[in-house]
């Protein structure tokens, strides 16, 4: 089969790969109908993970299931399912509790809890920017779908970016008619953008200085702001009379740059530190990282020196981490098929897999319009 492999900084390849296939007796076999290119791929993609080369990429994944093991009691050949970008293996104590991002058992990577498909340190599995996919556990792992073709491009969305949009506004503590303002105005900070206005934020602001992306900000009726205008703290006292806001969600990550692009990882924190109000909240959603090959001392990435003084001083608080999508993605589903969420509203462009390489280097330098790639790897 053909699937896309990592092959260095700043080169993927489109290749033969081997087959996926049923390894474990709750294993499914996925022929994929639609894989996205996500955010997070670009720290892998710019050589700033340990992950090794002839890595399958992708873990926004969903299609059809193709074949299933002889353990899997539910899911059921020519079954349409989105596959979240969580490994679970259901019945360890995180799975139990909710937490199917930190599954303590399909990751054998020391030290580390919760696997995915297709990325640097998360377990030996393949990711679905390919033709097929393994998915282990696949009773536990997959979300049924409508059959047919009806919201593909909603649907793709439940595997990783919706739920991790709406996760981060759940982390941050928001209730209804609080403002939010929200870092980062790539397709996940988009996401917990529209979350927020989903769960009735009175005022959501999205930083960042891409236009494209301050457009599709403006058009859920969320405020951008732009950093290229000015300092986005102070941009957002002056349209709160000096409030600040209510709750803040981090979607940038370790990689944040600052106006002059000199990259500073501490930058998003230290914002919103600043324009959170006394007593809210801030859920972060962006990636950190313990180590960054490509710093001079990749540990240094483990140590991020932010305003925490005055976070404690502000009586703030912090929810962090990797979503748990099997949480959301059920509702988010049925908010779909119900007409009240539109997720595809941030789809810039569907492509066959073979074009992926060019995607992801249009999509790194931020081409105008590349906001959201979808591969379609059966046409």
């Amino acid at each position: 089969m053909k699937g896309l492999v990592y092959r260095g900084t700043k080169q993927v390849a489109v290749e033969e790969v081997p087959d996926a296939r049923i390894v474990d007796a709750g294993d499914a076999v996925i022929r994929l109908t639609t894989s996205n290119i996500c955010g997070s791929d670009l720290h892998m993609y710019e050589g700033r993970t340990s992950v090794e080369q002839g890595k399958v990429l992708g873990h926004e994944n969903m299609g059809v299931v193709e074949e299933v093991g002889p353990g899997a009691q539910f899911v059921k050949v020519g079954d349409r399912v989105s596959v979240p970008f969580n490994v679970g293996c259901g019945s360890c104590r995180n799975c139990t509790s909710g937490w199917s991002s930190f599954c303590t058992r399909m990751n054998p990577t020391e030290g580390m809890d919760g696997a995915a498909y297709g990325y640097a340190g998360m377990g030996p599995y393949d990711g679905g920017q390919a033709e097929f996919l393994r998915v282990p556990h696949a009773d536990f792992n997959l979300l049924n779908l409508p059959q047919g073709n009806d919201f593909e491009n909603d649907f793709t969305m439940l595997s990783d970016i919706f739920p991790t949009g709406w996760h981060g506004v759940q982390l941050s503590g928001m209730q209804p008619g609080d403002r939010v303002a929200v870092f980062g105005g790539g397709p996940v900070g988009l996401m917990a953008a529209y979350s927020a206005m989903l769960c009735g934020a009175s005022e959501v602001y999205v930083v960042d200085r891409v236009a494209d992306r301050l457009k599709l900000a403006g058009s859920i009726g969320a405020t951008g702001i732009d950093l290229s205008a000015g300092d986005a703290v102070e941009q957002i006292l002056d349209k709160t009379g000096g409030h600040g806001v209510d709750r803040g969600v981090e979607a940038v990550g370790f990689q944040a740059h600052d106006g002059a692009g000199e990259e500073h990882p501490e930058l998003t924190l230290d914002n919103l530190v600043n324009v959170v109000r006394t007593t809210g909240g801030i859920g972060v959603i962006g990636v950190y990282v313990p180590t960054d090959p490509g710093l001079d001392e990749p540990t240094k990435a483990d140590r991020v020196g932010w305003q925490y003084g005055t976070f404690f001083t502000k009586g703030q608080s912090m929810g962090t981490g990797q979503a748990p999508v099997k949480r959301y993605n059920r509702a988010l589903r049925d908010l779909i098929i119900a007409g009240r969420a539109t997720p595809s509203f941030i789809v810039s462009h569907e492509i066959a897999l073979e074009a992926a390489p060019d995607a992801y280097d249009k999509f790194d330098r931020r081409v105008d319009g590349y906001t959201k790639v979808l591969l379609k790897p059966h046409g």
